[in-house]
């Protein structure tokens, strides 16, 4: 029953996913970059991440409460890093759906 509470992987993952973003595609990439290249490098970075996402689906099984907590943990990394506030909520949400999948 308390493994049901238990939300450490899942917001270890969440963070660690928003820094797997970061890295590939920084916020300041958003204001330098021509829209092309950014789409780009974001298409293949979310691409990546849907495979890693699917492995922790296999090994960690979740419920709505730890989807949610993860999705925080991943869009407050986001905010941290600089990215506009718009942009988080379309990749948050494009990860939680793709977590839910």
């Amino acid at each position: 029953m308390f493994s049901f509470l238990d939300t450490k992987a899942a917001k270890v993952f969440g963070t660690e996913m928003a820094h797997f973003y970061i890295t590939r595609v920084p916020p300041e990439a958003l204001l330098k970059e021509k829209e092309k290249q950014l789409a780009s490098k974001a298409k293949q970075a979310m691409e990546k991440m849907a495979d890693q996402i699917t492995v922790f689906k296999k090994q960690n099984p979740l419920n709505i409460y730890k989807v949610a907590q993860m999705g925080n943990a991943f869009k407050w990394t986001l905010k941290d890093a600089g990215y506009a506030e718009s942009y988080i909520d379309k990749l948050t949400q494009w990860f939680i759906v793709s977590v839910k999948l």
